[in-house]
């Protein structure tokens, strides 16, 4: 009460007009069509009505020209949605390479956030304005849902698999977060604050916040925890294939096929090995399934991708010090 209802909510994102315009120029089609059919019902309905007990209706054999019109008039409205939406999609579904990342988990009933630089939040997510923001979602219990209306931007959180969604602050602000996905008895207490702030501000907000460690750090010490590095050598003569530059390259398998080492296939090799083998290797590893939780998956997976042959150039975001440290 008291507030200013608003239909939608402030446009908080790069894509969100984008969006905007795609969903207003399929409600004005919608809408014209609706009126001009509803229209044409009513006016021919009197227009033709019967008049006399008696009367009969002409044939009518049609018009190839009408035919024509009102079939190639729908296809080309169709036509120029579907270009749009796909342009729409794929902006939205690939995220920047320079993006900033982000671990997101869901669990009844709050959103966990794991920044790179080991800051972490609950139910809260701070972010830079202007720099895309790659968030790693994932799931402790069942499907959720993260959805930022003012970003018109949402995407499941799915158990035992990681999606992505990036969004690009161009506002200063506080918007709303939700869990648009029922969830549970309390679902609907299930939001959160996504806060945009100025880079200076945001770098403040580091600074006063410093935790202990990165979290390619945290996923060091799992990795010597767990005995990985054991198997997977810096050198590649142990008994796994070494992580040092797999991230993001194609992988052979001992089926023939061909993998991307992206997020999922790094989760599906720790939480179970046997389902994709390396070429070369024996199925060996045992699996992690229920032995470790998202925070340490995130952790791990974050280490994983900080590993960077000697000359490479390390991948935004991630710390030079992890980026060269440990053998993998």
């Amino acid at each position: 009460m008291g507030g200013t209802f608003t239909l939608f909510p402030a446009q908080g994102s790069t894509l969100a007009g984008r969006v905007d315009n795609l969903y207003f120029f399929m409600l004005a089609v919608t809408v014209f069509f609706t009126v001009l059919v509803a229209t044409l019902v009513v006016v021919l309905a009197l227009k033709y009505r019967r008049r006399k007990a008696d009367d009969v209706g002409a044939n009518i054999h049609g018009s190839t020209a009408l035919e024509v019109i009102w079939t190639a008039i729908p296809l080309l409205i169709s036509m120029v949605m579907f270009v749009w939406g796909t342009s729409v999609y794929f902006a939205m579904a690939k995220p920047p390479a320079e993006a900033m990342e982000v671990y997101i988990i869901g669990k009844r009933w709050m959103w966990k956030a794991q920044h790179l630089t080991g800051h972490r939040e609950i139910n809260q997510l701070h972010v830079p304005v202007g720099t895309p923001v790659k968030l790693l979602i994932s799931s402790e219990d069942v499907i959720h849902s993260y959805y930022i209306p003012a970003f018109r931007q949402k995407m499941d959180a799915v158990p035992g698999k990681t999606t992505t969604m990036w969004f690009e602050a161009n506002k200063v602000g506080t918007y709303q977060l939700f869990c648009a996905e029922y969830c549970g008895t309390q679902h609907s207490g299930m939001i959160g604050k996504v806060v945009a702030m100025e880079p200076r501000e945001y770098q403040q907000w580091l600074a006063a916040g410093a935790p202990a460690g990165t979290l390619t750090s945290t996923g060091e010490q799992q990795f010597a925890t767990l005995g990985c590095v054991t198997c997977h050598r810096e050198d590649g003569k142990g008994r796994g294939p070494s992580l040092v530059g797999v991230y993001g390259k194609p992988q052979q398998m001992a089926n023939g096929a061909t993998v991307i080492a992206d997020e999922t296939y790094l989760r599906e090799s720790i939480l179970n090995p046997q389902a994709k083998m390396v070429q070369g290797y024996q199925p060996l590893m045992p699996t992690y399934q229920g032995q470790i939780s998202e925070d340490a998956l995130a952790s791990l997976l974050a280490y994983i991708k900080s590993l960077e042959k000697p000359d490479a150039t390390p991948a935004p975001g991630t710390s030079d010090t992890a980026a060269t440290a440990g053998t993998h």
